[in-house]
Order: structure tokens, then sequence, then C-alpha cells
């Protein structure tokens, strides 16, 4: 059965997203859905990804609530420096901060959080020195960043994936 669904979670998922994106439970879009969902699941074998091992799951849901309320806060602040009116860039800035979190898996999720957070962005990273280039759009104190990439993300990362 492996060599028919190789990713059964993925294959559900994109047919449950085919249903409702088509908003009908109808024989032929189940059919439809079905046959685009198993040519993508043999997609992703044939890519063969690294599987990720995730050590401590309940860390997932602590790193989640940190990101929204982050999230939240970043668009708070973002929205203030919009209404302020100051010159754009006035504290923009990049910014290197030397990562030790090396699992591929941990620096992608690092990548989305970064990159959703509203006012930074993910600009590139060097995995043979570890080190992570952001962009922050109010660019004010370089340490307490590193601090909060650092003790916030990257070290709750590493616990769950290394």
């Amino acid at each position: 059965m492996n060599w028919l669904l190789p990713y059964p979670l993925l294959s559900a998922a994109l047919l449950g997203l085919w249903l409702l994106l088509n908003q009908t439970v109808s024989a032929g879009h189940v059919v439809l859905g079905s046959v685009l969902a198993v040519l993508a699941s043999w997609a992703m074998a044939a890519l063969r990804p690294e599987k990720a091992k995730i050590r401590h799951p309940g860390a997932i849901l602590r790193l989640a609530g940190l990101v929204l309320i982050d999230i939240l806060r970043s668009n708070i602040a973002v929205g203030w420096i919009i209404l302020r009116s100051r010159k754009p860039g006035g504290h923009a800035g990049f910014l290197a901060i030397p990562l030790e979190l090396r699992n591929r898996h941990g620096l992608a999720i690092l990548s989305i959080i970064i990159t959703s957070t509203p006012g930074t962005i993910w600009v590139s990273y060097d995995p043979a020195k570890g080190i992570l280039l952001l962009h922050v759009l109010d660019l004010v104190d370089e340490a307490a960043w590193t601090r909060l990439i650092k003790d916030r993300y990257e070290r709750r990362l590493m616990e769950i994936f290394e």
C-alpha cells in the first residue's frame, strides 16, 4: 500500500483542499481530486525528501503560540510606523545573526516564522558559516533582535528538531 500512497496525509489534504476549492462533493470531483492527490504524492516520493524527526511535539504548540503573539505585536508595530508617517527606511537595516541551528526542517520553519512576521524578511543564509542575514523594518537595537531570534525561535526549534 505504501507504493500507492507514499504520503497518505498529503494525499488526503490535497483531496480535501480540491473539494473545498470546488465547493462540491460530486463523484467527478472526488475522482479527479483523488487522481491529482495520488499523482502529487508520487511526485513527492520521487523527490525523496528527508523525513523530519520531531523530538518534542509539545514544544510545537508553545512555539506556535509565541509566533502568533509575535505576529500580532508586529502587525501593531508596523501599523504604528506607517501611521506615524516617518520617512520610509528611517531605521531599516540588515542584521547578520549567527545560528547554531543546522537542521534543514528547523531552518525552513525559522524562515517561515521570520518572513510571516511583518517588518522582517529572511534575506539569505550561509550554511557554511551558519549566518542568517535578516532585514528589519525598525532596526533600533541589533542585540535585542539577535536575542529575540536566538532565544525565542532558534532555541525552541532546536528543542523540536535536534
